[in-house]
């Protein structure tokens, strides 16, 4: 039974998602809803984010969303302070506002951004503090998420009972032929 859960996966821009109205993220945060949804049938508690721009952030909004009728805690650890002072304005309120009702927050660095060091440490970090990671993933795209992944296979090496979940494109695909076979009169 996992109880932590770390979230992860690509930023928008590594995903061609340039618009907050993109269709695409409303079937990224359904993919989330359902497999986050399944894991607090089995105990889920705390649902676990380092706050950046793309899958995390609509993740977080998922659990915000969901968290006044099911007993889920959202918990940001930041790699470091103001992460997002260099984001558009748009992203900034959504980040605010997400963090405003997180369950946690903090960073782990306690200084602002120096050097990709922080990054690599707050993967690490959220690895450690885990039970199980869940990331949107493609094995043809590595992306930022591999840096995840690769930690999470460091400690599933030393802890089997660490699990790596994945929420692949396919999966999001069927989402999207779910919708389509449900309201074929939209063809």
């Amino acid at each position: 039974m996992t109880k932590v859960l770390a979230v992860t996966g690509y930023k928008a821009h590594e995903l061609g998602i340039f618009d907050d109205k993109h269709k695409g993220i409303s079937y990224i945060k359904k993919a989330f809803e359902k497999r986050i949804m399944s894991f607090i049938d089995e105990g889920l508690e705390w649902v676990i984010i380092s706050g950046q721009l793309g899958v995390e952030l609509w993740v977080a909004e998922v659990v915000l969303q969901i968290k006044n009728q099911y007993p889920i805690q959202l918990g940001i650890l930041t790699p470091f302070l103001n992460q997002e002072k260099n984001w558009n304005e748009s992203k900034q309120q959504l980040y605010n506002y997400i963090m405003a009702n997180a369950d946690f927050v903090d960073s782990i660095s306690k200084k602002e951004y120096e050097n990709p060091i922080q990054l690599r440490l707050k993967n690490k970090y959220i690895i450690e503090k885990t039970e199980a990671l869940l990331v949107l993933y493609n094995d043809e795209n590595p992306g930022s998420p591999r840096f995840y992944i690769d930690e999470a296979m460091k400690k599933q090496a030393r802890n089997p009972s660490y699990e790596i979940y994945y929420i692949t494109p396919e999966d999001i695909e069927d989402l999207v032929r779910e919708e389509l076979y449900e309201s074929p009169s939209d063809w």
